[in-house]
């Protein structure tokens, strides 16, 4: 479960990590209000749960009620990456001087926890990961002890942290640890971490995201979870048939049986030069309903220009995967994204029998199979 920024916010605040003044919105006259309360300069931050807010628009600062309002129409109800902004946040601006990064997540290559320090922080810390990693210093924390104080100091030395600011620093990821710990979180995460002019740090945005299989310990945090607002329709759609629909940044949409098969989809899709939209897997057990639920879901997503269907078929037989396509292709009126499908296993051979080859194209192998949805991909991007 992936908390908004207010949400994140507000856990990391009861736990004393300091945060900027703000109120939720979700009207200009709310805005204006809550303008007047928090007090100029401020800024107006859409919630949606995406990167790169600012540069797409979403972040405005404003200095008086007229660029308030102003900002507040341009961005309540705008087309945010494929979210509309229906809610933003007030939130008073921050006087900086410098911006650091703090996080904690899960490294699993070496099976611990690890903490995270930068100075490098308002900027997509993946791009610093990839172009400058030793810009990142990384402490490993034993779960079985936690993270020691020597340690939190440690990562904010070595990272370059002005000594009179280490220790907050410091102190903030010690209690983001903590949190990341006590609320089972896969990730939490302070970019920037702002340094003020008075020589305090203020985080000006939060990270949260919380395991799902673990939300019955949390009942707090599970009220958080929402189950229409500040979605769009594909999270809706993976919500209602239960779908862990991951989105890329391509435009082969991918569906199969299994995360190993459809991780090996996906790295087939990149060696024959084609992109992935996303990763969705129907699980070891799927029936014809699960199957047209995940056509109808990669049919919805706006990215995808092609879909390539790797069954592998062990408990889940090839027969119903071919009933649950025929059905899905059968009740759309208008095709828009070719399909090519590739059945092994359980029932194959009947499963090949079934599928009505005048709505899918039907391939072998995996491979061909991929390279054949990258195909036809790459020839709609080029018209």
């Amino acid at each position: 479960m992936k908390l908004h920024e207010y949400q994140a916010k507000g856990v990391f605040a009861d736990a004393g990590i300091p945060t900027p003044d703000s109120q939720l919105a979700s009207s200009v006259d709310e805005v204006l209000a809550a303008a007047e309360d928090v007090g100029y300069p401020l800024a107006i931050k859409a919630q949606v749960q995406v990167g790169g807010r600012g540069k797409a628009g979403g972040i405005e600062l404003v200095e008086n009620d007229e660029e308030a309002r102003e900002a507040a129409e341009s961005i309540l109800g705008m087309d945010l990456k494929g979210y509309t902004v229906d809610r933003v946040l007030v939130e008073a601006a921050v006087d900086f001087v410098n911006e650091l990064y703090v996080g904690v997540t899960m490294d699993r290559g070496e099976g611990k926890p690890v903490a995270m320090v930068s100075t490098r922080g308002g900027v997509n810390i993946e791009e610093v990961a990839e172009e400058d990693p030793d810009a990142i210093v990384r402490e490993h924390v034993d779960p079985a002890f936690g993270m020691h104080p020597y340690q939190a100091r440690n990562a904010a030395f070595e990272a370059g942290v002005d000594r009179e600011m280490a220790t907050d620093v410091a102190s903030v990821l010690q209690t983001l640890y903590d949190l990341w710990d006590e609320k089972d979180a896969s990730e939490a995460e302070i970019n920037p971490l702002m340094v003020t002019s008075e020589g305090e740090v203020v985080a000006a945005d939060a990270v949260m995201n919380i395991d799902d299989d673990a939300l019955f310990r949390h009942p707090d945090l599970s009220e958080m979870k929402e189950s229409a607002a500040g979605l769009d329709d594909l999270d809706r759609k993976a919500n209602q048939y239960d779908f862990d629909y991951v989105r890329l940044d391509g435009n082969v949409g991918v569906i199969g049986n299994g995360a190993g098969l459809v991780m090996t989809t996906l790295d087939l899709v990149d060696y024959y030069g084609g992109s992935p939209a996303n990763f969705l897997d129907i699980g070891g057990d799927a029936k014809a309903d699960r199957v047209r639920n995940a056509l109808d879901m990669v049919f919805s997503d706006p990215n995808v220009d092609a879909i390539v269907f790797n069954v592998f078929g062990g408990i889940t037989r090839c027969d119903e995967v071919a009933r649950g396509i025929n059905t899905a292709l059968h009740e759309i009126e208008e095709i828009e994204d070719p399909v090519v499908v590739r059945l092994a296993g359980t029932n194959a051979e009947e499963g090949m029998e079934i599928l009505d080859t005048d709505l899918v194209e039907v391939e072998a192998t995996m491979e061909d199979a991929v390279q054949r949805t990258v195909d036809i991909a790459n020839e709609v991007n080029d018209q």
